[in-house]
């Protein structure tokens, strides 16, 4: 009973997620590469993510430090971000990557930065939410595999 009851809380956190535009269509796929005998690949994917994108925007801090008003290396390291973004289906994220990138295409440094501190904002939210969802499934155990919701 407790593990339905697991299973029926992730699978509403991950409801709220689509619904609050956190993750697109993209985090289905990633879910429906896992299997018996990888049963934890999109929790393994979502985990490299973040990894990766704490990288990436460690390098877009120092490139905007560094390099002031030089859009064009800013741009090429947002462009990285939101092509992790758009792998896993970081919806939120990689909408505030674009309009970061339309920032730099504008050369408009103060919208750069304030568009920078919403991706990390997103970023840090998305990743609170992720681990509580990925949390979830383990306590749920083997049965609690991740599964699309009827319609989708």
């Amino acid at each position: 009973m407790e593990h339905a009851n697991l299973r029926r809380q992730a699978a509403s956190l991950k409801k709220s997620l689509f619904d609050q535009g956190y993750l697109d269509e993209q985090f289905y796929q990633v879910e429906d590469l896992q299997d018996e005998a990888n049963p934890n690949f999109a929790e393994e994917v979502v985990s490299l993510f973040f990894k990766d994108s704490a990288r990436v925007m460690l390098n877009i801090e120092q490139a905007i430090e560094k390099y002031p008003r030089d859009f064009a290396r800013w741009d090429a390291h947002m462009q990285q971000l939101k092509g992790s973004c758009s792998s896993i289906g970081a919806s939120r994220v990689k909408n505030e990557c674009t309009s970061f990138r339309n920032f730099c295409g504008e050369e408009n440094a103060e919208g750069c930065m304030r568009s920078f501190q919403k991706v990390k904002r997103e970023h840090a939210v998305l990743r609170q939410k992720l681990e509580s969802y990925f949390q979830l499934l383990r306590q749920a155990g083997p049965a609690g595999i991740a599964t699309r919701p009827a319609g989708k």
